[in-house]
């Protein structure tokens, strides 16, 4: 059972978030905010977090922060209209495990919700690529990073958006290879999950955003 907190400032679209989820048996919607403060409070210990941008008192991107520092374990969804690439970008780098639109169907959010939980997969890696290409290089040599050659092809499969068996298959390694080469790879850059580490590698230049996807 996936516990799902929902945080946005209209009533209306917390109803149709919860209407959304609530036909699927692995879901459950154990919360609900109106603000970036009552998210933080009621998403503590939630699996998953499904989280407005622009909400009173504490904004989307400060509460995601927050729940990443209080609360480690719980992923957080940017549900977005998309009119910000900056916004979306400042609550990736906040701690987000990445984002939807609000416009999307439901089954594009409840794809969102477990794709995070498990952790296997970058969420939406084509859109990702997209907000990040007039961003790659920015951070330059601000984080010193020592990957090996393999763990940058590891890299660039993570944020093209393979999960750890595509990677395995992709690699002709083993899957618990792969996992090892993830661990090494989010312990280098100091990212906490998939999303922070191809977030971080195009800002450093070690991915490319482009369509080739190479560095």
């Amino acid at each position: 059972m996936i516990r799902v907190v929902l945080a946005d400032d209209e009533k209306l679209i917390r109803s149709g978030w919860a209407t959304m989820l609530s036909v699927h048996n692995d879901l459950r919607v154990v919360g609900e905010a109106c603000d970036g403060r009552e998210a933080v409070e009621a998403g503590a210990g939630a699996d998953v977090v499904l989280m407005d941008v622009r909400m009173p008192r504490m904004d989307g991107l400060a509460a995601t922060q927050e729940l990443a520092r209080r609360s480690p374990s719980t992923r957080v969804v940017v549900v977005t209209t998309f009119e910000n690439d900056e916004l979306v970008w400042g609550a990736l780098r906040a701690g987000a495990a990445g984002f939807v639109l609000k416009r999307a169907p439901a089954s594009r959010l409840v794809e969102a919700v477990r794709l995070v939980h498990t952790r296997d997969a970058v969420l939406f890696p084509d859109a990702l690529r997209r907000i990040a290409s007039p961003r790659h290089g920015t951070a330059g040599s601000r984080v010193p990073v020592e990957l090996t050659p393999r763990e940058l092809d590891v890299l660039r499969h993570i944020a093209h958006g393979l999960n750890n068996a595509e990677i395995a298959t992709t690699l002709y390694v083993s899957k618990e290879t792969v996992k090892t080469h993830v661990k090494n790879i989010l312990d280098k850059l100091g990212a906490r999950d998939r999303t922070q580490a191809a977030v971080l590698a195009y800002e450093l230049g070690l991915v490319f955003a482009g369509a080739g996807g190479r560095a």
